[in-house]
């Protein structure tokens, strides 16, 4: 007897039903290891019970931005008890460099380094304080050579990792020279930490016949999976990878986690022992890429109310020292530096600028974060020079529905929600009213000065490598009526696993209870894309369903036979089944079908459908759908010393049919904290030798309680659904809300322009740390004093 099945009588049976289940699509359930989570149960790498003879692995990072290496020598390792390997470059049996998509990122350094903190040999040892001990000892002999640290030296010298690539419609040179108003100007946009709890690890088993068995913190197990074993040299057959949570990732475990996973993989095929890797916060920090810093010179004309005529772009992502995904990450900022704006004419260029710093890499967001702070800065800096709201100006530039409506990229924007979005919010939030109390305060405060800004948001779903839109998942019905789930995605924190749970739920219409959802495995589902581009649900949610899909089908059909009665005869629903007049348990059902020998398992696969782009003529589709957002948000700034404080944010944001709205508006909340921290708080800084600084929590701010608003209102859009076939018609929720935190930015340059009258965008760069704000306030005293000292440089902070 299933633990599920329980003896009903009629009544009971039809009462059940009638209501239907409690925890299927669109109900606010919490996370499946939310209880884990709080009580400390939830198993990550380093929870695992350690093998028996396990390794413990310490890399060598070089202390040089460039240099060529002359000599290494790791003999003084072995003078340390414990240690049982050494190993560099030389000791890789298979391919020594791990790029994801393209050469460029040695496993361990070969002739030359590239940044502070490359792996340059490892040490494997019984604890991993040995390891270090003994790393440290080795002898490393360099060759220092000129290094490129800056983005626009970079930039000025082509020195790239990638060609260039280009959107253009129409002629924006003579839209621009023909443009009623015609501003200039460049910003630097900061990179940021991925800073996740968890901190890169891997640990690996060696199996017979050559496999490894690799537990990895990874949004990419089967990338983990092909790299594991070219290092090696076998095949991917002979390599298994395991994943079944991990303690945050945001992007920075799509591509860089490979690295400790096959430094493992190395030393365990080597040794025979099972091997283990950990970086500490200090090496994670230094090792790992960061989002990619972007210098932004651009050329805008425009109407005198507001509106763009042309404009042209220049937009230089720092990618570090080699390719990583920065080809997509610039393209996704190119892609998105319209945020929710018609652009008129345009001309946008995307360089991969090469730096002599750690390979920057995919952030929550890819790319389009930077491209949007690029355009809401426009947008700022003309509000200004007109004089006129800026909120007037976003709105005079917005995208229509049935005319200007096609982005620089050739893209239709359909079901576009941004400008009633607006509307609702500027209601709800009574921007009008707070506006000109804000004015109203600033006049009478000569210190404090408070700000307020709304900006919207518009957000391509899809990954712009066309090939990664699919999935798959694996379904098991078991014959006590329990079910077993696996699919490709991997869980971070974010719920996926727990929405996948409720779409199969939904379809089979019995309680998540029923279902156990397993660690993402290689083994299960092949080929599986990474978790990201907030296409996680999206596309492991489609699998699962088609997976679930095809099992009830077969279940219907069955009782077609079974009973004698037409497919239209068979309903699920409340964890029974109608069969006619008839109410049998699904438990009940699943039973007869084994007995009758009906296959109750099924893979499922999804792709995503319309999607193309023609990269010779930068025209096509590279996004399915748009998820659209928008946010208020109030500040107050002390103008004496560059310090302030966000009072209140009022956010809308549109998830389409929310698959669990509890989940959603938790992503929704954590998706603009961390982008307010991104453009406020979280600095990253170099010293001259190319050497991260910043490299822990003692010296990097991510926002903490405080840092949030005391009064902070999150709505999700309502009866919206997805027009797109989504997944129940969701739209995705991981990435769009990061964009939200823009405006804080905004409305702390906002406070400032305050202090002149609001008739100067003041130059602060992002991150707004207080010192910004501070320099950006002495700007704007020196225009009221010296009229056309608008365009003075800030000083350096």
């Amino acid at each position: 007897m299933s633990k599920h099945a329980e003896h009903h009588s009629a009544e009971q049976m039809a009462e059940l039903f009638r209501q239907g289940i409690h925890t299927g699509v669109g109900k606010p359930i919490k996370h499946e290891s939310a209880d884990k989570h709080v009580a400390g149960e939830a198993q990550y790498i380093d929870d695992r019970l350690e093998f028996p003879n396990q390794l413990h692995v310490y890399a060598r990072l070089s202390d040089r931005a460039h240099a060529r290496i002359l000599r290494i020598d790791t003999a003084p390792c072995y003078g340390f008890p414990g240690v049982r390997i050494a190993i560099t470059h030389e000791d890789i049996p298979g391919l020594k460099d791990i790029g994801p998509l393209l050469p460029g990122d040695p496993l361990l350094a070969i002739d030359t380094v590239e940044y502070v903190g490359q792996p340059v040999l490892a040490v494997a040892a019984g604890d991993m304080a040995t390891a270090r001990q003994a790393a440290l000892a080795a002898i490393v002999e360099y060759e220092d050579l000129e290094p490129v640290l800056d983005v626009v030296q970079a930039l000025r010298k082509r020195h790239f990792v990638l060609e260039s690539h280009t959107h253009q419609r129409g002629d924006s040179a003579t839209a621009l020279a023909t443009a009623p108003h015609r501003l200039q100007g460049t910003l630097h946009i900061g990179g940021q930490e991925h800073f996740y709890l968890e901190t890169q690890i891997a640990s690996v088993m060696p199996t017979e016949d050559g496999g490894m068995l690799v537990y990895s913190s990874t949004q990419n197990p089967t990338e983990v999976q092909k790299l594991v074993a070219e290092v090696l040299g076998v095949p991917m057959n002979h390599v298994a990878v395991d994943m079944r949570r991990m303690g945050g990732g945001f992007g920075g475990k799509e591509t860089q986690a490979a690295s400790p996973a096959c430094l493992c993989a190395v030393v365990a095929r080597l040794t025979g022992q099972p091997t283990k890797m950990r970086l500490q916060r200090v090496e994670d920090m230094l090792t790992t890429g960061k989002r990619h810093p972007f210098y932004v010179e651009y050329d805008v004309g425009f109407d005198a109310s507001g509106r763009l005529h042309g404009i042209a772009l220049e937009l230089a992502g720092n990618c570090g020292c080699s390719p990583d995904l920065s080809a997509s990450i610039v393209d996704r900022a190119m892609f998105h530096a319209d945020n929710a704006y018609y652009l008129g004419d345009a001309t946008i260029n995307g360089h991969r600028c090469k730096t002599h710093t750690a390979s920057n890499t995919a952030y929550r967001g890819f790319g389009g974060p930077q491209g949007m702070v690029a355009i809401e800065e426009v947008m700022d800096r003309i509000a200004r020079h007109l004089q006129l709201d800026p909120l007037a100006v976003r709105k005079a530039n917005y995208y229509g529905k049935d005319e200007r409506n096609v982005t620089h990229y050739y893209q239709t924007v359909e079901h576009n929600l941004i400008a009633e979005m607006t509307e609702q919010l500027e209601a709800s939030a009574q921007y009008a009213q707070r506006r000109e109390a804000i004015r109203h305060f600033n006049a009478h405060s000569p210190v404090l000065k408070k700000g307020l800004a709304l900006t919207p948001v518009k957000f391509g779903i899809s990954f712009t490598a066309s090939f990664l839109n699919q999935a798959g998942a694996l379904v098991h019905l078991y014959t006590d009526g329990s079910i077993h789930l696996n699919h490709g995605g991997t869980e971070m924190g974010q719920g996926l696993n727990t929405k996948v749970a409720q779409v199969v739920a939904e379809v089979f219409q019995v309680e998540v209870s029923r279902i156990k959802i397993t660690a993402t495995h290689t083994e299960k589902v092949p080929n599986t894309s990474p978790t990201a581009a907030s296409s996680g649900a999206d596309l492991n949610g489609k699998a699962a369903q088609n997976a679930a899909e095809t099992i009830k089908q077969r279940l219907v059909e069955f009782a077609t036979r079974h009973w004698n009665v037409s497919p239209e005869d068979v309903e699920f629903r409340g964890g029974q089944v109608r069969v006619r007049e008839q109410l049998v348990s699904f438990d009940t059902l699943v039973q007869l079908a084994y007995f009758n020998q009906v296959s109750l398992s099924s893979t499922g696969f999804y792709k995503t459908p319309k999607i193309y782009y023609d990269r010779a003529q930068a025209r096509g589709r590279p996004f399915y759908y748009f998820a659209f957002g928008a946010a208020c948000s109030e500040v107050i700034i002390d103008t004496l010393t560059g310090e302030y404080k966000l009072l209140r944010t009022d956010i809308l944001h549109d998830v389409g049919d929310s698959l669990n709205p509890a989940i959603d508006i938790g992503q929704v909340e954590g998706g603009f904290a961390q982008g307010m921290g991104w453009l406020t708080t979280e600095e990253l800084v170099w010293n001259a030798q190319g050497k991260l600084v910043t490299n822990g929590p003692a010296s990097y701010k991510i926002p903490a309680v405080a840092d949030m608003p005391a009064d902070f209102r999150v709505q999700l859009v309502e009866n919206r659904k997805n027009p797109e076939h989504t997944v129940f018609h969701s739209k995705a929720v991981g990435e769009p809300p990061f964009m939200l935190g823009i405006s804080v930015w905004c409305a702390l340059k906002d406070a400032v322009a305050s202090l002149a009258g609001y008739r100067v965008q003041p130059n602060i760069d992002a991150p707004a740390t207080p010192e910004r704000v501070f320099w950006g306030c002495e700007q704007m005293r020196a225009v009221v004093r010296q009229p056309h000292a608008d365009t003075a440089p800030l000083p350096e902070v």
